[in-house]
């Protein structure tokens, strides 16, 4: 191999790509479950505050509580990408940056628009958190109204029915 096509990569093409090449594989539902169980070890430090603790055990629980629901979501979905994009990123990523600052400096200093990093890791709880009930409302949604469309259907159907004794004999 010469210079040129070290340089060029050429003889780098006629080889297998590298697991490094390879596309990342979309988490599976142990991976998702882990990445939540990480940010509840985090958070249960001592030198997080009470108010970060509080906000992100809330986006811990809404997301467990909508991955059984992905389905209805569409798993192909932006809804269902951004449940799993929260557990396994956005939320670990918030937290994981806080913490990585000193705690007197990431709790006082001014760092964007006047707010600390702890009023900005606030703030990006709190959307998360907004964001993932919105997106488990509209998962339990589907079903709400399966419910109302079935129960429309019956009454349609059985609505007019006033007594049973008096249609045993009728189908």
């Amino acid at each position: 191999m010469g210079f040129w096509d070290w340089l060029s990569g050429a003889d780098n093409a006629n080889q297998p790509p590298s697991s490094a090449d390879e596309v990342a594989k979309a988490p599976t539902a142990d991976d998702i479950a882990a990445a939540l169980d990480a940010v509840e070890r985090l958070v249960v430090d001592p030198a997080v505050p009470t108010v970060v603790r509080a906000r992100a055990m809330r986006v811990v629980s809404v997301v467990r509580n909508t991955l059984p629901r992905l389905g209805l979501l569409g798993l192909g979905s932006y809804d269902a990408y951004s449940v799993v994009a929260t557990a396994t990123d956005y939320l670990p990523e918030a937290i994981g940056g806080y913490l990585r600052l000193p705690r007197d400096w990431a709790d006082s200093r001014p760092v964007e628009g006047g707010k600390t990093a702890l009023l900005l890791l606030i703030d990006q709880l709190d959307l998360l958190g907004s964001t993932m009930d919105a997106i488990y409302n509209a998962a339990n949604t589907t079903d709400a109204a399966a419910l109302i469309n079935h129960g429309r259907f019956l009454q349609e159907k059985f609505g007019h029915v006033q007594s049973p004794e008096l249609n045993l004999g009728q189908a």
